[in-house]
């Protein structure tokens, strides 16, 4: 399977602009399955809840969503892509996951970062793990990777792929913990961060790039600078994310006493 990500820099406010964009970036390359950044149609420094309220789309009936199926079908891939999502009267920082077939059910973001807690309702479904071109594929968003359970839970699914839109602001963090669940779970993860600097009511972050592919042994596969848009794919097999021995005498998997964990 040929796997990859876009790293771009969102510009705030403007859905269509920022999907023009990513669909420019998606033609350099072929891939199969394609990680975009968190709130890639947004941007992510909001300073109202009225922003939030006008910026959030329903799933999959809004026009991010729709437009994000017809360049699967029109691309022949997969694509997982953070947005802003708006359902029941409440934001959520979501992942829509869209093959040529459709979208498939959205993830929301469980563990909120910082301010993200004033915007966004925290994530109530589960962690997915679906099929496309047969490969099993987990979804997390950005801050979910400080949290090891997230990946586990992925992984006992059958996840071999981690796809993890990412809006990272502290330098280099998730790049080795990234690393470190791909390694103690055996597979393949692809975080898709974004570039730039947004400055609002207040609020100045900027994003730290370094997206990148890891493989089940933690080599990495593809990376790109800490600025600037990049695309990066990879071949990746499958097979290597299947078998969770570490050597004879030990399975990561089988070898789990969760018994004796809190």
């Amino acid at each position: 399977m040929r796997v990859g990500y876009v790293q771009m820099e969102p510009v705030f406010g403007n859905p269509r602009t920022n999907l023009v964009r990513a669909r420019e970036l998606l033609g350099r390359e072929r891939a199969d399955l394609w990680v975009l950044p968190e709130l890639f149609n947004t941007g992510y420094v909001f300073a109202s809840h009225h922003e939030v309220r006008e910026l959030a789309e329903p799933v999959p009936d809004g026009p991010t969503t729709r437009s994000l199926v017809e360049v699967a079908q029109e691309l022949r891939s997969c694509i997982v892509a953070g947005v802003a999502e708006w359902s029941d009267s409440r934001a959520y920082n979501a992942a829509v996951v869209v093959t040529p077939g459709g979208a498939l059910p959205v993830y929301r973001k469980v563990h909120l970062f910082a301010e993200e807690k004033r915007w966004f309702a925290p994530g109530n479904t589960p962690f997915p793990v679906f099929e496309f071109g047969g490969a099993k594929v987990g979804v997390m968003i950005c801050f979910d990777h400080f949290f090891p359970e997230a990946a586990r839970t992925l992984g006992l699914r059958g996840a071999q792929i981690i796809a993890h839109p990412a809006n990272l602001v502290l330098p280099g963090v998730a790049q080795r913990t990234m690393t470190t669940r791909a390694l103690e779970n055996r597979l393949f993860t692809a975080t898709a961060n974004r570039v730039g600097t947004e400055e609002r009511g207040g609020t100045a972050l900027r994003f730290t790039g370094l997206s990148q592919i890891v493989s089940p042994v933690g080599t990495l596969l593809a990376s790109s600078p800490e600025e600037g848009e990049d695309v990066q794919v990879v071949d990746v097999d499958l097979s290597l994310a299947t078998d969770k021995h570490i050597n004879p005498w030990n399975d990561l998997y089988a070898d789990r006493r969760p018994e004796f964990y809190v």
